[in-house]
């Protein structure tokens, strides 16, 4: 097996990482003015260049405002935040935060049949033949993690059809979310991506253009899961909340 040298975290990487963690955590609260670029080289034991390159990136992921005479202000990242945040939010100090994947599971559940419709709209048959690819995979697969893998892969191919960066983006983010929680999710979902006719319905409508239909049946493809993981993230803030409560 060939190996590839590994490149060691830069500075200015190390720095971005405990900014952004201090603003996601509430250590530091928006509103807040950070220390000067030099004294924060002075705290943290680094250059003013590593400083002001990892603050530029602070400020390219909506975190951090800077002005010139006015210093860097802390911003909420709810108001100002990108979906890269999200995967960095569903798992804060090592534990699901339920709120976060409650609104992925309810992205996931909107965002899933209006792709299909589009699709059904824009889908030439070269864009439907790798969706059928991924259909057979998935019958030809039994366990429900890799079965997983080939649903978050026809979904993506779903989203090429529909020729939609916005989308496409969207997606991204909700996959880097959700792919870490794979095994925990795999009994929760395996009927879904079990479910080898659903999927083939859904591709059914988009190579027929029938837009409507292919909305439906997405919809009814993810509905299942889509409540038993809603369910699920109401006991996870439940248990939450009881632990807080004690």
């Amino acid at each position: 097996m060939p190996f590839e040298p590994i490149a060691p975290r830069s500075v200015p990487e190390d720095v971005y990482e405990q900014i952004v963690e201090g603003v996601l955590s509430g250590d530091l609260p928006a509103g807040d003015t950070l220390p000067s670029e030099r004294e924060l080289a002075r705290m943290l034991g680094v250059s003013r260049p590593a400083v002001r390159e990892a603050l530029r990136r602070v400020a390219g992921a909506g975190l951090v405002s800077i002005r010139q005479g006015q210093g860097t202000r802390v911003l909420d990242p709810a108001s100002s935040g990108g979906l890269d945040l999200l995967p960095r939010l569903l798992v804060r100090n090592g534990e699901l935060d339920p709120a976060v994947a409650r609104s992925i599971v309810e992205a996931r559940a909107l965002v899933g049949p209006k792709v299909a419709e589009l699709a059904a709209r824009r889908a030439d048959h070269d864009a439907v033949a790798p969706m059928r690819d991924c259909v057979a995979h998935l019958a030809a697969e039994s366990d429900p993690i890799a079965q997983q893998v080939i649903a978050l892969e026809f979904w993506s191919r779903v989203i090429d059809a529909a020729d939609s960066i916005a989308f496409r983006l969207m997606y991204n983010s909700l996959r880097a979310a959700y792919e870490p929680a794979l095994p925990a999710l795999a009994a929760v979902l395996e009927p879904e991506v079990g479910n080898v006719a659903g999927y083939g319905r859904v591709v059914d409508a988009i190579e027929d253009r029938r837009p409507t239909e292919a909305e439906d049946a997405a919809r009814a493809l993810l509905a299942p899961a889509t409540e038993a993981l809603l369910a699920l993230c109401e006991a996870l803030a439940a248990d939450t909340s009881d632990g807080v409560n004690r």
